[in-house]
């Protein structure tokens, strides 16, 4: 399997592999930053909604890289119960970390939403997109949030994902589906050519395009 171009590129493939999957009053949700020019492509393509959804982890203290959980758009918080129980932690341990991370996910959405009101999530069919998953643990954070705002069905889309991650997933996610899935993956970059980092200003000029179609990508 070819390597994708970049995130647009996978995008399309993603698109390509979603279109007999995917109700046409779905709703396209990218995780930014490098979600977001991959999520751009499947809506347009599919002619769908898009939005962004901030999914932020809680890293353990000392231990950063250890997940005990993950903040969401809406103030939803996820912990994760098996890392509480083994350090001997409780969620208002946390707190310091979750308040800090609640105001980079405010931040996020003010300046990715320039004040436009979130989507309605309840009774919707979702399309939760990034540019891949090599553990799985933000967007498996992200969609037990989402559970929490009570859609239809939640379907993880990635153009490339481990064996692993997409198996913990679907414990929790209505279906997963990704373009590329290799015996083993060291990191998702490896899957593109170009991967460089996704800038806050072209999230904000893809999520003006997707909302206003007179607007212009420079």
């Amino acid at each position: 399997m070819r390597r994708f171009v970049d995130r647009y590129d996978a995008g399309r493939r993603l698109a390509t592999l979603l279109a007999t999957q995917i109700g046409e009053n779905a709703l396209v949700l990218a995780l930014p930053r490098g979600g977001v020019p991959v999520g751009f492509e499947v809506a347009r393509i599919l002619e769908l909604e898009l939005d962004v959804f901030v999914v932020r982890k809680l890293g353990v203290p000392g231990q950063e890289e250890l997940a005990a959980g993950a903040l969401a758009s809406g103030g939803l918080r996820v912990f994760n119960d098996d890392v509480l129980s083994a350090l001997n932690l409780r969620p208002e341990n946390l707190e310091a970390i979750v308040q800090r991370e609640a105001t980079e996910v405010t931040r996020r959405e003010r300046l990715y939403r320039g004040g436009r009101r979130p989507p309605r999530i309840k009774g919707r069919e979702i399309v939760l997109v990034d540019d891949g998953m090599a553990t799985g643990a933000t967007m498996r954070a992200g969609v037990r949030a989402l559970r929490r705002e009570s859609p239809a069905r939640i379907v993880v889309a990635v153009p490339v994902a481990a064996p692993e991650a997409i198996e913990t997933l679907r414990a929790d996610a209505d279906d997963v589906v990704s373009v590329v899935t290799p015996p083993w993956i060291e990191g998702v970059g490896q899957w593109y050519e170009d991967f460089a980092q996704t800038p806050d200003t072209e999230v904000r000029a893809l999520l003006d395009a997707a909302w206003d179609p007179h607007a212009r990508l420079d």
